[in-house]
């Protein structure tokens, strides 16, 4: 069995692929295993994933996997998934990059510790422009409830920090079937995971790694298209909501998933000039429909505690569909 299986799904990354891949090999050892997953390619990508996959089985194992037809981001980690069978799993996008050694460093952190998961903090780098971004836990290096990490609702914490591929996850999370994602979200699809993860995982830790790149403002990156698919964090954040409310802490963790939920919805709406103009106008309505779907008492406190921007903006929103239910 090997030691550590990486998951990496790419998708028209041509650009970007090789450096994920030289990152790979600085990174190989014989139990480590190397999941690829071609989500289906138009460019130039699967010939890159051929030579690689070949290259890279001389120093690690190597699964070279190609979807038929393109399912998006969570299908292709869960085609990695269902593939993978190291004792420890962790992912890294087909545009970003691993620092030499850390995987091996991830491995010892996560073993020594022995918890469920751990998380680690990341590099962004937009265009030449390179800043550290931290989990947002105090403590480090101790074996922590992730379930008690949820909270604050008024303050960032864990949850929000929903990077996939900024951490190492025990094989037993696998076996519960707590690291595979909602099948078909273009979007958001980090945010029901590592909210399930927070729920339902017995321990957690965070270590003060630096070894991933995360890339920002690649043109092909749906953070960077206007598109009807960016409206899956709706569908994203309902099913955070739903199995929230169903949770035995429901009363503790609700308030604080409306609040993200809100959050997310004012941002879209004030970028929403990035969206085609049909798609500016199904956010709207989905938006408010929204809004009308939770938990009320939940919403109204967090309107009332919410900057005047964002309430004002929400409050709008809220209106116009109660309005509008009234005039019919």
């Amino acid at each position: 069995m090997p030691k550590l299986s990486v998951i990496v799904p790419f998708y028209n990354v041509q650009q970007y692929a090789q450096d994920a891949l030289t990152s790979l090999r600085a990174n190989a050892r014989p139990d480590f295993e190397f999941v690829l997953v071609d989500d289906h390619s138009e460019d130039g990508t699967p010939a890159i994933l051929e030579r690689a996959a070949e290259s890279l089985a001389d120093v690690a194992r190597v699964r070279h996997i190609r979807h038929d037809r393109n399912g998006g981001l969570a299908t292709a980690r869960n085609t990695g998934l269902d593939a993978a069978r190291g004792d420890y799993v962790t992912f890294l996008d087909g545009d970003d990059w691993f620092a030499p050694g850390y995987l091996s460093e991830l491995v010892a952190a996560v073993e020594r510790l022995g918890c469920d998961f751990v998380r680690t903090d990341h590099v962004r780098v937009t265009a030449r422009a390179r800043s550290v971004h931290r989990v947002p836990v105090g403590l480090r290096d101790e074996v922590l409830n992730p379930r008690e990490a949820i909270l604050p609702a008024d303050r960032t914490t864990s949850v929000d920090y929903a990077y996939a591929w900024a951490g190492a996850y025990h094989r037993r999370l696998l076996e519960r079937g707590l690291l595979h994602f909602t099948d078909g979200l273009r979007t958001a699809e980090d945010r029901p995971w590592i909210w399930k993860l927070h729920r339902e995982a017995e321990s957690f830790a965070v270590v003060g790694l630096l070894g991933v790149f995360y890339r920002r403002g690649v043109a092909s990156s749906l953070t960077q298209i206007g598109d009807v698919r960016q409206l899956d964090f709706i569908r994203a954040f309902d099913q955070v909501i739903e199995e929230t409310a169903a949770d035995r802490d429901a009363d503790r963790l609700l308030p604080k998933a409306v609040r993200t939920y809100c959050a997310i919805i004012a941002h879209h709406l004030f970028d929403e000039d990035k969206f085609e103009p049909a798609v500016a106008k199904r956010l709207r309505a989905m938006s408010a429909a929204a809004l009308r779907r939770m938990p009320q008492d939940a919403l109204d406190d967090v309107l009332e505690s919410m900057d005047m921007r964002r309430s004002s903006a929400l409050r709008r929103l809220r209106r116009r569909i109660t309005t509008a239910k009234a005039a019919g």
